[in-house]
């Protein structure tokens, strides 16, 4: 049985006449008989007395009719519903997106993609950058900005592009001793106090890595989630950080000193990811093809 069995079916009992329901289905009248009769036969019971001129329904047929008429009306609000999934004109993605990069870089991308697809909802889940790849591997998010590089056991589990690549530059009181160079190595920072990134971002343990290969361990005095807050500590003379070209433009000169690092320079390299081989929605795609393209990146999917 198919759907079409059904609703050659349901004209049938409509006209009561297989000549009229055939015609109103532009088919052959042999063909829908031949429709009916099959249906019969997989069920077990006559659905139509034929002994008269104008046919009648029987018993099993008249209770074949509702819930036909129930399972075709739920299809075609299927197809309707499905229709305009693939049009774009309904869908969901859940978003991973450490709280350091939300305010910077997506308030107006989701604006112009929410102009471009109004029925489509993008739900921000604000978390780490590790927090964001346990999602994407387990399934609870569909794609999901991490900072590089993910997981080296991880890599291969995930599909990505990168959108972000500067590197990090030493903030310092403007008062600081440092705050008079031109620029600085890592190795200048090994006896600073140090405002830091919280574990579950990528960032730490990517510095933590960098010192370690210059023969030290920083003097962390607190960790955090927020450029700001790292700023503040900064700005009240309690240590020094280390952040993002991009965020360091916008901090007050007259109390904070930003200082390029060299040996080594370290990158804050920000990539969209989603899962390798997993099914995509349509609403998915369309988001990924839409931020791709403002990198420059040509996507297929």
């Amino acid at each position: 049985m198919d759907i079409h069995h059904l609703i050659y079916f349901i004209e049938v009992a409509r006209h009561r006449n297989f000549t009229k329901a055939a015609h109103a289905l532009h088919i052959s009248q042999p063909s829908i008989s031949k429709m009916i009769k099959v249906l019969e036969e997989e069920l077990g019971v006559p659905l139509f007395n034929r002994t008269t001129r104008q046919i009648e329904l029987t018993d099993a047929g008249r209770a074949v009719l509702r819930e036909a008429q129930h399972i075709v009306t739920s299809f075609q609000n299927l197809k309707s519903e499905l229709a305009d999934v693939i049009d774009l004109k309904t869908g969901s993605i859940l978003f991973g997106l450490p709280p350091m990069v939300g305010a910077r870089f997506f308030p107006n991308i989701i604006g112009r993609f929410n102009q471009i697809y109004p029925g489509i909802t993008i739900k921000l889940i604000e978390v780490g950058s590790r927090q964001v790849e346990d999602g994407i591997e387990e399934g609870s998010l569909d794609i999901g900005v991490v900072a590089l590089p993910v997981m080296p056991l991880r890599e291969s589990s995930f599909e990505m592009f990168p959108f972000v690549k500067e590197p990090l530059m030493a903030v310092t009181p403007a008062c600081h001793p440092l705050a008079a160079r031109e620029g600085i190595t890592l190795l200048d920072l090994k006896d600073e106090p140090l405002a830091f990134y919280r574990e579950d971002f990528s960032l730490h343990g990517t510095i933590l890595e960098k010192c370690n290969q210059k023969g030290f361990y920083p003097k962390i005095i607190c960790e955090t989630s927020q450029w700001d807050f790292i700023a503040e500590m900064v700005a009240a003379k309690l240590g020094v950080g280390l952040l993002p070209t991009s965020i360091c433009r916008d901090l007050d000169p007259k109390r904070i000193k930003c200082i390029p690092i060299s040996d080594p320079v370290i990158h804050w390299d920000l990539a969209i990811i989603w899962k390798k081989d997993k099914y995509l929605s349509f609403a998915s795609k369309e988001w990924l093809k839409f931020t791709s393209s403002l990198s420059g990146i040509d996507l297929t999917l």
